[in-house]
C-alpha cells in the first residue's frame, strides 16, 4: 500500500493545496513560521521572563510586582494575564504567615499622643520616622529585631539585633544608627508603641536637645504603626520563615544582607509606585538639589 502511494505521489502547489482546503496562503505561511501560534510563542516567552523574576525575588513577588518589572523593562503584560500564567505554572509568592507580636505596655512611664495619628505620608526625609521591634527564633534562642522607618521613602535606616529587650541593645541602637544615617529635618515625629523600650526614660533621654516630637500608638491598636508592623510581616514572610538559624551569627548576617541589600536596594513597593526605597531617596535628594 505505502509502496502504491509513493509511486502515485504528486507533489501539488501551495496555491493549489491552499483553495483545496480553504486557507489563505499567507495563513499557511503564518502556521509554517509560527506552528504553535503567535500568542503561544510570546505565553512561553513571557513565562521565561517572570519566572526570572520571580526567583530574583527570592520568589516573593506576585502578579502585580512581576507585571510592574515586565514594565520597567519594556514588556507589555496586564497584570491578569501574568497571573493565569503564573496559575497555569505554578508560580506564586510565598505563602504568608501569621504574625504574632508581643509588645510590653504594662509600665509606669509616660507616653507619648498619638501626633503622627496614621498619616504616613512625607513630603521629605528626616520628618516622619516609625520604628517597632519583634522577636525571631534561632538554634541558640530568640533575637530581638528592633527597626527605624523613613516615611519618606519607607526606607530602613537604622535597626539593630540583640539577644535581649534592654532599651540600651534595641531602641537605643536602633535610633542611633537612624540619627547618623539619615539627616532629622526641623521637626521630626518619631512614631512607636507604647512598649517600654520606647517609653523608658534611658531612650527618651536620646530625644533630648533633638527637634523631635515622640508620638505612640493608641494601647492594642496596631493599625496606628502599620508600616513597622507591615515591615515585620514582610521580613518574616519572604525571609525569616524561609529559613532555619541554628545561631545568632546566622540570623545577624540574613538579616542584615535582606534589609541592607535587598529591602532597601532591589525591593520595589507598591506603596512607592513600584519603585525601591533607594530609587525615591535618589528622586527625593534630585530635586532637592535642582529647587
Amino acid at each position: 500500500m505505502f509502496g502504491f502511494i509513493r509511486e502515485h505521489r504528486r507533489i501539488f502547489s501551495v496555491e493549489m493545496m491552499c483553495r483545496v482546503f480553504r486557507v489563505s496562503n499567507s495563513g499557511f505561511y503564518y502556521w509554517l513560521n509560527y506552528p504553535k501560534g503567535k500568542r503561544h510563542v510570546e505565553s512561553v516567552l513571557l513565562l521565561k521572563e517572570i519566572s526570572e523574576i520571580h526567583s530574583e525575588s527570592k520568589k516573593v513577588y506576585g502578579s502585580p510586582r512581576i507585571a510592574a518589572k515586565l514594565a520597567e523593562k519594556g514588556i507589555q503584560a496586564s497584570r491578569p494575564r501574568v497571573a493565569r500564567i503564573m496559575r497555569k505554572t505554578g508560580i506564586q509568592s510565598v505563602i504568608r504567615k501569621k504574625w504574632v507580636k508581643t509588645t510590653d505596655s504594662d509600665h509606669v512611664h509616660p507616653v507619648a499622643e498619638n501626633v503622627l495619628n496614621r498619616d504616613f505620608s512625607a513630603a521629605r526625609p528626616g520628618e516622619k520616622w516609625v520604628s517597632d521591634l519583634t522577636y525571631i527564633r534561632t538554634g541558640a534562642g530568640w533575637v530581638y529585631l528592633t527597626t527605624v522607618i523613613d516615611l519618606a521613602d519607607r526606607k530602613v535606616i537604622g535597626w539593630s539585633l540583640s539577644d535581649n529587650m534592654e532599651a540600651k541593645n534595641t531602641t537605643v541602637s536602633a535610633f542611633q544608627m537612624a540619627k547618623t544615617n539619615r539627616k532629622i529635618g526641623d521637626t521630626l515625629i518619631f512614631h512607636s508603641d507604647q512598649g517600654v523600650q520606647y517609653a523608658c526614660s534611658e531612650f527618651r533621654q536620646q530625644l533630648i536637645g533633638l527637634p523631635i516630637i515622640q508620638s505612640m500608638s493608641r494601647k492594642g491598636n496596631c493599625w496606628d504603626n502599620a508600616v513597622a508592623e507591615s515591615f515585620f510581616k514582610t521580613i518574616k514572610t519572604e525571609m525569616v520563615y524561609q529559613t532555619t538559624f541554628k545561631t545568632r551569627k546566622q540570623a545577624y548576617l540574613a538579616i542584615f544582607e535582606y534589609i541592607e541589600v535587598w529591602y532597601n536596594r532591589k525591593r520595589i513597593h507598591s506603596s512607592l509606585g513600584y519603585l525601591t526605597p533607594l530609587e525615591v531617596e535618589k528622586t527625593i535628594m534630585s530635586r532637592k538639589r535642582a529647587a
